[in-house]
């Protein structure tokens, strides 16, 4: 006959304690993959910049593997193309000027930084002439080698990163669906398809949140640089690329952008200083009044205050870096927090940015 008899003492003692020498390790393990997670937080950070290179290729690969029958690997090389051409392309077409218009820049907004000092008595580091007797004295010459030195070494780390970035981004194009496996491998079994979805929809969202930007970063640059040159300032491809830049960066990015424009038209008098803020407020109001939100309702759009949050605290946590890539991660946050915990774990109804497009696509 079977036994029936409860465990005794002695084995449901040491059944809980095999219970809870489980739970003290799987809590053991979490701590000590968040503490590591932290260590190589800014390689995991250089992996995100990745996924966004690969997203990008993406956009441009699957047209193409999808209408004309291009096979995965060679409509990722084409995409690869496409993209390099035209900034190589434009590098050698408008390199020169652009390169004057930038040099011309940074030797003019040294004045205009001693303007701004001079008229308005703000006191700004580095403004104002050197002492030419100064120049002699050996510390100067040191302090100055030690910048020179340090520049070289953040422009040598800083390519070598983006070379990083752009492989690894290419790597992960060519074979998405692995990488995104993997990834759902590390939950358990009965997991696994749920974190697949939640991580295809991340992906999708990402798609969109950055068609939305390229867009909004094209419009700003161009009408900056029109708008500039009208005006008169000088340097207005260089003023536009860099409005245009600086509009990666959430909400603080048109009054980054502002700036190199505003100091050279303090050099130009009133009339001209109060046509270039009204330039930029005009650009700004239109960026985020207008194209913003006609471009979230067919993108992602993310609350402003949200924004801002994740903005402080990507910029504390991972300096530079998390404030440039603060918007994206936002992104995926939401998606995830939206599908693994709202809509599976409490069970409420709720839109999760880019499933409504993965749904269309596939």
């Amino acid at each position: 006959m079977r036994n029936t008899e409860a465990p005794g003492p002695a084995e449901g003692g040491w059944r809980g304690e095999v219970a809870f020498l489980r739970r003290t390790l799987i809590v053991a393990g979490v701590v000590i993959l968040l503490l590591l997670a932290w260590t190589v937080r800014h390689a995991l950070l250089m992996g995100f910049a990745a996924l966004l290179v690969a997203v990008l290729l993406r956009m441009l690969a699957d047209p193409l593997r999808e209408r004309l029958g291009v096979p995965g690997g060679w409509s990722v090389a084409a995409a690869c193309l496409v993209v390099a051409l035209p900034i190589a392309l434009a590098l050698w077409l408008a390199g020169s000027e652009m390169r004057e218009q930038l040099g011309l820049l940074l030797e003019q907004l040294p004045e205009a930084a001693e303007t701004l000092e001079r008229e308005f008595g703000l006191p700004i580091p580095g403004a104002g002439e050197a002492d030419p007797g100064s120049l002699l004295d050996a510390s100067v010459f040191g302090t100055v080698a030690g910048r020179i030195a340090s520049f070289a070494l953040a422009t040598v780390d800083a390519l070598a990163g983006l070379v990083i970035v752009v492989v690894g981004g290419i790597y992960f194009a060519g074979d998405p669906a692995t990488y995104r496996r993997g990834l759902a491998r590390l939950l358990p079994r009965a997991q696994q398809a749920l974190g697949e979805e939640a991580l295809a929809a991340s992906g999708n969202a990402l798609r969109l949140w950055l068609t939305g930007q390229l867009m909004a970063m094209a419009v700003v640059g161009t009408l900056t640089g029109l708008g500039t040159w009208a005006i008169g300032l000088p340097a207005p491809l260089a003023l536009g690329l860099l409005a245009g830049l600086a509009n990666i960066v959430p909400l603080l990015g048109a009054f980054i952008g502002a700036v190199p424009g505003v100091l050279l038209a303090i050099n130009l008098g009133w009339e001209t200083l109060a046509w270039t803020v009204a330039l930029y407020l005009a650009v700004q109001q239109l960026e985020g009044n207008v194209l913003t939100p006609m471009v979230g309702e067919r993108m992602v759009s993310i609350p402003p205050g949200l924004l801002l949050i994740s903005l402080v605290a990507a910029g504390a946590a991972l300096g530079i870096g998390g404030v440039l890539l603060a918007a994206p991660l936002t992104v995926v946050m939401v998606v995830l927090v939206s599908k693994l915990y709202v809509q599976e774990t409490l069970g409420k109804p709720v839109e999760v940015p880019g499933e409504k497009a993965g749904e269309d696509r596939g």
